[in-house]
């Protein structure tokens, strides 16, 4: 799963120039012993152009997150923010995509409600979209 953990219970201490002391470690377990994934709609808000996707719904993620290639495959428009997010993997190293430095602001469509999200833009693999803690709060879905 991934996870974006505080960076004072890590001990992280991180001394960019131009970047914040925000630090969000991105995690996947090795073995996961069960995903669960839904459709959802994602809709552009420059042309109204619509795009399915799976997500991968994960409680220890903090946030909504789409992938860097899938973002750019699917001609989202992104937006940089003010403040980067240092990125670390499982085993604290920096992950080889770099600081989270742009979001992605569409509507998201899912079960005939509507709500405009940011995403975080940062390489996930395989996985396009991750639907964290804020998005499950929110929505509350029935999982069978």
């Amino acid at each position: 799963m991934y996870s974006v953990l505080c960076p004072e219970k890590l001990g992280n201490k991180i001394n960019f120039s131009n970047t914040t002391k925000r630090v969000r470690d991105v995690r996947r377990s090795l073995q996961l012993l069960r995903e669960v994934w839904i459709k959802v709609g994602l809709e552009k808000l420059e042309n109204y152009e619509g795009v399915a996707v799976k997500a991968l719904l994960d409680s220890g993620a903090t946030d909504l997150f789409m992938d860097t290639a899938f973002m750019k495959e699917k001609g989202f428009r992104m937006e940089r923010m003010k403040k980067p997010l240092l990125v670390k993997n499982v085993d604290r190293t920096i992950n080889i995509g770099g600081a989270i430095t742009h979001q992605v602001e569409c509507n998201m469509f899912f079960k005939g409600h509507i709500k405009r999200v940011r995403m975080d833009v940062c390489n996930l693999g395989k996985t396009e979209v991750i639907l964290g803690m804020p998005w499950l709060a929110a929505h509350n879905p029935e999982i069978d």
